[in-house]
Formats: C-alpha cells, sequence, structure tokens
C-alpha cells in the first residue's frame, strides 16, 4: 500500500524543498513563494474565509516623525526586513538605490532605535506596528496561504490525483469555518415564510415526519446571521432548531 508522508518545516523553507523535489507538495505564503522565487506550480489559494479576518500585508513603514512620505524618499536609506529579495527587487524595478538588510527579528524595534530608515513588514492590521510608533508609507504586498505542487511531481497521474485531493478538501474545510448547518421542524402550511427568510447555500433540504402535517427542514448559513436568524425562523413557525458546526463544504 502507498502511503503519504507529511513533514512540517518553515513557510520561508517549504518552496525551495517543494521545488527541489525534496517535497513533492507543500503549504506555504505566496509571499515565500515570491522571496525565494521558486518554480513550483500553484495548485491553489487557500483564503481564510473568517469574516474578522484581515488580509495579510507586507508594508513599508517608518518612524512616525519621519521626513520620508514615499517611495522616492527612501533613495539611499537601509531598509530591514526578512523579506529581502523580494524588496531589493521591489527598489530595483522603481529605480530607487536603497539598502537592504536581513532582520533576525524584532524589526519594528530596528526604525524606532535608528538602525534603519525603514522597515518592510507583515501586518493584518496595522496595530503592531502603529504600538511601535510606527507609520505604514505604502503596501509592497498581499500574502495568502497556497499549496504549491512539484512540477514533475505533479506530473504524475497518481501524486496529482492525491494533491488535487488536498486542496480539495482544505478548501472544502476553509469554507466551512464561517458556516454552519440549521435543523428544524414546522407544520407545513408555515414552510413559504419560513423558506422565504432562509438565507441557504443552495436550497433547503425538505423532508417529512411521521406526522404527515409536518415537514424537516435543513440548510447551511453563515454563522455570523444565525444570532438574528433563529428569531425569525422561530417566529414565522420553526419549532426544534438545532444549530450544528461543519466540518467541510464541497
Amino acid at each position: 500500500m502507498i502511503t503519504i508522508e507529511c513533514n512540517i518545516c518553515r513557510a520561508q523553507e517549504m518552496s525551495r524543498y517543494v521545488e527541489r523535489g525534496t517535497l513533492d507538495a507543500g503549504l506555504t505564503g505566496k509571499d515565500w513563494i515570491e522571496e525565494n522565487e521558486s518554480d513550483v506550480e500553484v495548485v491553489g489559494d487557500l483564503v481564510y474565509s473568517k469574516v474578522s479576518q484581515n488580509p495579510a500585508r507586507w508594508v513599508l513603514a517608518v518612524p512616525a516623525d519621519s521626513k520620508i512620505k514615499g517611495l522616492e524618499d527612501l533613495q539611499g536609506k537601509k531598509i530591514a526586513t526578512e523579506l529581502t529579495n523580494f524588496t531589493r527587487r521591489f527598489f530595483k524595478e522603481r529605480n530607487i538605490d536603497v539598502e537592504v538588510e536581513f532582520s533576525w527579528g524584532a524589526t519594528e524595534a530596528k526604525a524606532v532605535s535608528g538602525l534603519a530608515d525603514a522597515i518592510v513588514e507583515v501586518t493584518e492590521t496595522g496595530s503592531t506596528i502603529r504600538a511601535h510608533g510606527l507609520k505604514i508609507i505604502y503596501e509592497l504586498m498581499q500574502t495568502n496561504t497556497q499549496l504549491i505542487a512539484n512540477r514533475k511531481s505533479y506530473k504524475d497521474p497518481w501524486k496529482k490525483a492525491k494533491i488535487d485531493q488536498i486542496i480539495l478538501l482544505l478548501k472544502g474545510a476553509l469554507k466551512a469555518e464561517n458556516m454552519v448547518g440549521l435543523k428544524m421542524n414546522l407544520p407545513k402550511d408555515k414552510i413559504d415564510d419560513v423558506i422565504s427568510i432562509l438565507p441557504s447555500l443552495n436550497f433547503p433540504t425538505i423532508a417529512s415526519l411521521h406526522n404527515l402535517d409536518w415537514i424537516s427542514v435543513e440548510v447551511i448559513v453563515e454563522a455570523r446571521t444565525v444570532r438574528d436568524l433563529i428569531p425569525r425562523l422561530m417566529n414565522a413557525g420553526a419549532q426544534g432548531i438545532i444549530e450544528y458546526p461543519l466540518n467541510k463544504v464541497i
């Protein structure tokens, strides 16, 4: 029997291992694929869909009192970042001569303490950057998790089928993150009232009950709507409402 083996490594390294064929496939960020300039097959974007989450962004930030207002003001300046290769290419493409040095951590402090004129750092809300007394003056890139495959491995029919299966299940799990199932009973004569207020993913499932005057209705909805939706369903005649989490929606 052929088995699938899994390994854990840093996101920064994953695309190199996949490009070399050490691993057939892996999960990493779009940012680290760009940083390593890896020649890999991007099988699919895995966008985390929770409403509360902001996209991860690599931004250029400077001290709040800095005279640097835009990219051109960085001519001849020093930038600290973990994303060195991408940052060098970014400024080279714009004919802006900067010195980019690798930061091993605590990157925000480099600008505050004067060790660098600016930083390129990843953030979601920008709150951590502002808390360090910095201001964002430019967004270089938005990034998200991607499933990547070695190009040679992805041409192998068996491996391609397994990789495609993994991406299907991962996307299903992500889609289910902000969805829940609702199941309820109601009199047949209330069906139109209930259906009219259900924000169904597709169409609700309706089944007859032992009591032929009653039916069961099951539907998938966004979790954030449930708080207001359940009272409305009850007022429309629904009873025995059950809310349950979902593992995958495919």
